[in-house]
């Protein structure tokens, strides 16, 4: 399954099965249709209308926030954390994504707990894939199962190498991929200190369309 997974720069990844899944599609190259969109939060490099309408098809399901969904058309289908649904034979789960340590300004996270933003668990080919979205290392986190770990390193908004690792390093998934660096925050360097401390084989994906 880890080949079938591609890092589209920053926070954008697609999965290729049997099925089409992005997840935060942003500034995409390619427009390959997608058959399950999965937006984990409001945030303009995250929830971006215009990439998700290149690669929208009819049929395409988008599983989103409730306030993201209010910004797009189609089939889109608003969830909190702690769910799940099955699209396509595909199953997807809802985890908390929030800063607990990372604030805007004192006492005023850049992810806020309340707004009910998301990571997902995407079960496919298989496999229990974890893509935190943006967030610290947050108290749910320890109960996430999952074979392949997506998770971002660039810090200032997100965890940063050393926690993500920490991260990887309790889950003990089979394989993690870095996000979240190389645009706007993060540099090859987190995402090589990243792969230093995981005690878990990382892919340092390269860009692709």
């Amino acid at each position: 399954m880890l080949e079938n997974i591609f890092w589209l720069g920053h926070s954008s990844v697609k999965i290729k099965g049997e099925k089409i899944v992005y997840i935060d599609p942003w500034k995409l190259k390619g427009s390959e249709k997608a058959d399950l969109i999965l937006i984990s939060h409001s945030h303009y490099d995250h929830l971006s209308p215009d990439d998700v309408e290149k690669i929208r098809k009819p049929g395409t399901v988008i599983l989103t926030t409730p306030d993201s969904a209010a910004k797009l058309a189609g089939d889109v289908r608003g969830l909190k954390p702690g769910e799940a649904v099955t699209v396509e034979g595909i199953m997807v789960e809802t985890v908390p994504a929030y800063n607990t340590v990372r604030m805007r300004s004192p006492g005023v996270p850049f992810h806020p707990p309340g707004e009910g933003w998301l990571g997902f668990i995407i079960t496919i080919g298989g496999k229990r894939i974890y893509y935190a979205g943006d967030t610290d290392y947050s108290p749910e986190m320890k109960a996430v199962r999952a074979d392949i770990a997506i998770l971002p390193v660039g810090g200032t908004y997100t965890m940063n190498a050393e926690e993500a690792a920490e991260l990887v390093n309790h889950i003990r998934p089979e394989a993690a991929i870095p996000i979240h660096w190389g645009d706007i925050v993060g540099s090859a360097g987190d995402a090589e200190r990243f792969k230093t401390l995981c005690r878990a084989p990382v892919e340092i994906k390269p860009i692709t369309s």
